[in-house]
């Protein structure tokens, strides 16, 4: 449940502003609406964005060669289309579809666990295109940018193979490590415990160090693992480029870890996100 602001709709009327869902500022106003949303939330300017829609999502998969997942338990999903066995196995573009939008026929069916999935599984996509070369081989990036492109919605600023380009190579200065995914601190919805909110202060104590710049640390609970940036000095350390998504469950609060920033003497207290990074061991949660 977020502050939705007064957004143009699409026919040019006006919604007004109101304590929504946050699905219902891209419904309602589209990328516009989402933006100003996203940075009314947390104070943080989007200078960018792109929109992949499900065709251009199978076929930037298939234009990697697939995506290394790791499946816990077998998975025969008729509406999603999808018949996998466990253990570790590399996903095709219909099949990578089908495991990100899966629901019911995985794990217990929360939206919440979804995205745990989905970021997992970009962590993967993020892992293959660096480790086959494909941002520095043209004849492999671009097959893949094209695919992008055919199906993608980008603002003035993204919205030429050269651009997208320029953008990929940037990653590439972004050790895998420093990539993270993670969920919003959150907690059931006071009016509606079938809707969540933000939980504070941790979730603006986030938004303060993406602002901030500094080390935002994640952690793996099942994996027992957590990653953080050495250093919060930009011209000592590449900077991390972080994804966040809106849950991790009440019992996953920040937990308190500790940070050394860059010219600091002593340590100072960090907290801690369930999350994962483009590093990781794609079978880390499987026991």
């Amino acid at each position: 449940m977020v502050q939705v602001p007064a957004c143009t709709k699409p026919d040019g009327s006006t919604a007004q502003a109101s304590f929504e869902q946050f699905n219902w500022a891209f419904e309602t106003g589209g990328a516009a609406c989402t933006i100003r949303t996203v940075e009314n939330m947390t104070g943080i300017r989007i200078d960018h964005h792109l929109i992949v829609d499900f065709t251009g999502f199978k076929n930037m998969v298939d234009a990697v060669g697939g995506v290394d997942v790791c499946v816990a338990a077998p998975i025969h999903d008729t509406e999603a289309h999808l018949d996998l066995p466990a253990g570790p196995q590399t996903l095709d573009g219909e099949q990578a579809l089908g495991y990100v939008r899966a629901r019911y026929s995985i794990g217990d069916g929360s939206d919440t666990q979804r995205m745990q999935r989905q970021q997992e599984f970009l962590a993967s996509l993020v892992k293959k295109v660096r480790s086959n070369d494909v941002l520095f081989n043209p004849v492999k990036l671009y097959p893949v940018l094209s695919a992008a492109t055919s199906s993608l919605t980008a603002d003035p600023g993204l919205d030429s193979l050269s651009e997208l380009a320029e953008l990929a190579r940037s990653i590439q200065k972004t050790p895998t490590g420093a990539i993270r995914f993670l969920t919003l601190p959150r907690e059931p919805y006071a009016a509606d415990h079938n809707r969540d909110q933000l939980q504070q202060p941790a979730a603006d104590q986030l938004f303060t160090t993406l602002r901030d710049d500094l080390p935002v640390t994640v952690t793996d609970e099942a994996a027992g693992s957590s990653t953080a940036t050495p250093s919060a000095d930009p011209s000592t350390s590449p900077g991390a480029s972080t994804g966040t998504g809106t849950g991790t469950s009440p019992s996953e609060t920040p937990s308190t870890s500790t940070s050394t920033t860059a010219g600091a003497g002593t340590p100072t207290p960090a907290p801690t996100y369930t999350g994962t990074t483009a590093d990781r061991d794609i079978c880390g949660k499987v026991q």
